[in-house]
């Protein structure tokens, strides 16, 4: 079998001024949400709904999203955050040993799910033209997409990273392997990226780079998964009945995306200090088990399946 092994050592940003930095990571979530967009503007077209609630559903999905993501971080990974520097939580800054930019460098998808049902309970609460649920099932399609490009985000940061493997599909990633601290030691350059370039191509720190494994690019299964989570929702919103079956969609969806991620979940390096291993099962994993429970519950149990008015 011909082998898609590779080293993975890219620049994940651009300079702008000081510490500073345009983050591809943070593009691939501008890109996530404007795909969104367009796709929740024709959902909305194609059922003849005003237009003017669109945007407020946007922010509302914005806020839900990053608000839930970066709390599910903090109370499920990385709750020492609270105690050790609190204000890193709300801000992109880090305060524990002087003032630095660091962006949030915590986000956790299953506080963002939770962040997103209570968003959109409370813009149902303010914009009452259709049901929660039908909000809901016509929202997921666009969180489908965007999962699709946040994965890719994390590839490009090099997080969220598998654990060893000698398959075909390993991926060595040299900046997660090496600390920036012993990086810039070894080199004597203080400039991370040039540092980690350094090892990488100065033969000086061949046999270092060689202790590099190879890992599960658990970034891009999941990302290659979500894109069937979003046609197979598409298709059955688009060319079905079943959108009018109120809870199907996000029963659905439930079902998919949190499946795929207990399956991913096994070849991924735990995150976080915080993390559990019952019954074999870890962090991700057991958080994943109340959404499918859930998504099982409004595609098979829930009784309000009248069409949609």
């Amino acid at each position: 079998m011909h082998t898609l092994k590779f080293d993975w050592n890219p620049i994940t940003g651009i300079d702008i001024v000081g510490n500073f930095k345009l983050h591809f990571y943070s593009l691939m979530w501008v890109v996530a949400f404007v795909v969104g967009w367009y796709i929740m503007k024709r959902i909305f077209t194609k059922e003849k709904i005003s237009l003017d609630y669109l945007d407020p559903l946007f922010i509302y999905t914005v806020l839900a999203t990053m608000i839930g993501a970066r709390l599910g971080h903090v109370l499920f990974y990385q709750s020492e955050l609270i105690k050790d520097d609190f204000f890193s939580i709300f801000l992109p800054f880090s305060f524990k040993n002087g003032f630095e930019f660091t962006g949030f460098q915590g986000l956790a998808s299953h506080g963002a799910a939770i962040g997103i049902i209570i968003g959109m309970y409370l813009y149902r609460k303010k914009y009452n033209y259709k049901s929660l649920l039908w909000v809901l099932d016509r929202v997921v399609i666009s969180v489908a997409s965007g999962a699709v490009f946040i994965r890719i985000g994390n590839f490009i940061n090099s997080e969220i990273i598998g654990k060893v493997t000698e398959s075909s599909f390993g991926v060595r990633f040299i900046q997660d392997y090496y600390y920036k601290s012993q990086v810039t030691q070894l080199t004597g350059i203080k400039d991370v990226q040039k540092a980690y370039n350094a090892v990488t191509n100065n033969p000086q720190f061949a046999e270092l780079l060689e202790q590099v494994p190879y890992r599960h690019p658990a970034q891009l299964y999941e990302s290659f998964s979500y894109i069937f989570v979003f046609l197979i929702l598409w298709y059955f919103y688009s060319k079905t009945s079943k959108r009018d079956q109120t809870g199907f969609l996000f029963g659905l969806f439930l079902i998919l995306l949190w499946t795929i991620r207990f399956v991913v979940e096994r070849v991924k390096e735990p995150q976080g200090d915080e993390y559990i291993n019952w019954l074999g099962l870890n962090t991700g994993q057991w958080l994943s088990v109340p959404f499918i429970l859930l998504g099982l519950y409004f595609m098979f149990v829930y009784k309000s399946k009248t069409a949609v008015k």
